[in-house]
């Protein structure tokens, strides 16, 4: 694939930070999915564009009538969202822990995206919990959701029912997969995505990247683009890539 691929839908040139691209396609503009703007949410404990945010509604629903209570725990994020997230635990792995930037940045890929690479921008994913079932601490936590663990009989009923909803698991448990770890509490609504990241691929990717202003960003390397574009961004569920 040619990562450095773009191409003009409107003459409206929309800016990200340190870096300009033409590309619009339907409503789904350059600074939408990278997090900089947000389209139109709606939700109440919860934000997701309204085609998946009815969906979502409707699954919770169906949920609810089998004894589940799904507690959505993240679903829209901004830029500024993710790049909080990626410098607080960027500045805990290089001071606190210890971690030359490079390891950090690797440590932090294992379940975090790069601020404006996030799925989380879209409007489309949600990560879910059953609130029926109290937990202490961290709720994402793959253990929780296989075995004995609290939210092992929610999962089962999701990977029954939730793309009856059109709600597809991302980042499955796969051996053969590579990027981010197994998240089973990690959806995404299929119809709205997959639309997304065939435009989000006209995107200059290394160019992106590059212009970031977020820590670490000196050490990502065309090396690290390409790895991270290969196995974080299109190393997913194959139904989420439209096959």
């Amino acid at each position: 694939m040619d990562r450095r691929r773009f191409i003009k839908y409107a003459a409206v040139p929309l800016v990200l930070p340190h870096l300009e691209l033409d590309i619009f396609v339907d409503d789904f503009d350059v600074e939408a999915i990278t997090g900089l703007k947000p389209p139109e949410l709606i939700g109440s404990n919860y934000k997701l564009r309204k085609d998946a945010a009815q969906s979502f509604d409707a699954m919770s629903g169906a949920a609810l009538m089998e004894g589940f209570k799904i507690r959505p725990v993240s679903s829209y994020r901004s830029f500024n969202d993710q790049k909080r997230i990626w410098n607080s635990k960027y500045q805990q792995f290089t001071t606190e822990d210890g971690l030359l930037p490079q390891q950090a940045i690797l440590k932090i890929i294992e379940y975090s995206t790069i601020p404006g690479t996030s799925r989380h921008h879209w409007g489309t994913d949600i990560d879910i919990v059953d609130g029926n079932r109290k937990v202490e601490g961290d709720v994402l936590v793959s253990h929780l959701f296989q075995g004995d663990g609290p939210f092992a009989a929610f999962k089962s009923w999701l990977n029954t029912n939730a793309s009856r909803y059109n709600f597809i698991e991302v980042y499955t448990s796969d051996q053969n997969r590579k990027g981010f770890k197994y998240e089973p509490w990690h959806f995404s609504y299929a119809p709205l995505s997959i639309k997304i990241l065939k435009i989000y691929q006209e995107i200059d990717f290394i160019k992106l990247l590059k212009s970031l202003s977020i820590h670490g960003n000196d050490y990502f390397t065309n090396e690290f683009i390409g790895k991270y574009w290969d196995e974080n961004v299109l190393d997913i569920n194959p139904i989420l890539k439209g096959k």
